[in-house]
Parts: structure tokens; C-alpha cells; sequence
């Protein structure tokens, strides 16, 4: 491997990692050679996921956590770094979508969502990152969407939180990036997640947004091996504040 996107003695920290997207992540890193420290809130799913890293030569340990928790984030962040030090690469791949009509969010689903999809990604990313100013060297990856900058039917909420992730990136690249620490973010299109699990029950649906790609079709979890190596490795030292749409082309349309 180039030594560019080599992970090898990195130690990186992904939120979400039950199942999906954070999962895949946490795989791919884990390949690149990073020990990878898993949490979510489902033990099993984390064990699982550590036994396919292991099983493949790779080193991974889980601290099981509910993010939606405020108060958890800053002993999160002392607890994941206790299996392989202190943490170099941070994947906030935690989220969620509620799927509500406008007449049917509420103040409390408006702000467990905003809670999950914002404000968990700069405060558990606040707690790593004075290690990694001690260390010169940090990785922030964020995860954005479609909606970022496209509307959707029944999300409004989520499309609020997804928009504010792009310009909360940027806002983290200019407090960090200056340390070391660079902070981009992923906007990936349709993959197959436990979140686009309505939209892939709709085969009619699901072809038209493969038809919607450039590519002409709808993404597979192994498309987010390369950007997610790339985005936490050497290789992308000088890229920062950036919003990367891994959408088959889907914004290009």
C-alpha cells in the first residue's frame, strides 16, 4: 500500500458503527491498518462488527454509548482511547431521520435530531481534538448528505441538520486545521442502511433515483472504502473544509 494512505498506527474512533455507513467505515480503516474503536448504543452489533475486523487481521475494540446523551461525550472520548491511546482520526457517522411531515415534527423529534446530526459531531469532536493538537496531526470526518443541499419529502428536520453539518465543517477546518487537524465531510447518495431501509423497500422509487445518477445506479457499502481511507490518511493533508458528494453523480444532475 502507498505509504500515503496507510492508517498504520492511527487509532480512530467511529460513532455509529452498529451498522451501515459507520460500520463499513469502520471496516474500511480498520483494513487501511488504524485500530478502530467502535460505538452505538447496540452491544451485539458492535461485537459483530469487531469480529469481522478481527477476522481479517485487524484490531478493534467497542465502548458502547448512547449519543443522544450529552452527558456521556466527554467520558466517551476518556474511554475510547483507553484500548489503543489516544484517538487520531474521528468518524461522526451517528444519525438519524425521523421521516416526519412538516405538520408532524415536534420540539422534541426537531431536537433529537438536530442533537444527533449536529451538535454530537462538535462536542465529541471538541473533546479529541486537544490530543490531537498535542500530537500536531488529527482527522475529522463528518458526514453530510443529499440533503445537504437538495430537499426532500418529509425532511425538513433532517435536511436542517445535514445542511448545517456542511458549514459546521467548515467552521471546525478554520478553528483546527491550523493544529493539524483537518475536517471534511462525506455526502454519500442512496446506500443500503438501516435509514434508507423505507426507500429501499420501494423498488419503483429506487430505480428512478438510480436513473437520477450519473452512473445509473444506487451506491454499494464498498463504494465508501476509498474516500473514507483517503479523507482520515497522509494522502489528504492539504484538503480541508471540504464537502465530498459520493453520490454516482446524483448532484451532477
Amino acid at each position: 500500500m502507498n505509504a500515503q494512505f496507510t492508517l498504520a498506527g492511527k487509532v480512530a474512533l467511529v460513532t455509529g458503527a452498529t451498522s451501515g455507513i459507520g460500520r463499513r467505515q469502520a471496516l474500511a480503516l480498520a483494513a487501511a491498518g488504524a485500530d478502530v474503536v467502535l460505538t452505538g448504543r447496540r452491544e451485539a452489533q458492535l461485537q459483530e462488527a469487531i469480529s469481522e475486523i478481527e477476522a481479517a487481521g485487524g484490531a478493534a475494540a467497542s465502548v458502547p454509548a448512547d449519543l443522544a446523551d450529552r452527558a456521556v461525550l466527554a467520558q466517551l472520548a476518556e474511554r475510547a482511547a483507553a484500548p489503543f491511546g489516544a484517538i487520531d482520526i474521528l468518524i461522526n457517522a451517528a444519525g438519524v431521520n425521523l421521516r416526519q411531515a412538516v405538520d408532524e415534527i415536534s420540539f422534541d423529534s426537531w431536537d433529537a435530531t438536530l442533537n444527533l446530526n449536529l451538535a454530537v459531531p462538535f462536542f465529541l469532536a471538541r473533546e479529541l481534538v486537544p490530543a490531537m493538537q498535542e500530537r500536531g496531526w488529527g482527522r475529522i470526518l463528518n458526514i453530510a448528505s443529499l440533503q445537504s443541499s437538495r430537499a426532500f419529502p418529509n425532511g425538513l428536520a433532517y435536511g436542517a441538520s445535514k445542511g448545517a453539518i456542511t458549514q459546521l465543517t467548515r467552521a471546525m477546518a478554520e478553528a483546527w486545521s491550523r493544529h493539524g487537524i483537518t475536517c471534511n465531510a462525506m455526502a454519500p447518495g442512496f446506500f443500503p442502511t438501516e435509514l434508507t431501509a423505507p426507500v429501499y423497500e420501494n423498488p419503483e422509487l429506487l430505480q428512478k433515483l438510480a436513473a437520477q445518477t450519473t452512473i445509473g445506479r444506487n451506491g454499494e457499502l464498498s463504494d465508501l472504502d476509498g474516500l473514507t481511507v483517503f479523507l482520515a490518511s497522509p494522502a489528504s493533508n492539504y484538503l480541508t473544509g471540504q464537502v465530498i458528494y459520493l453520490d454516482g453523480g446524483f448532484t451532477a444532475k
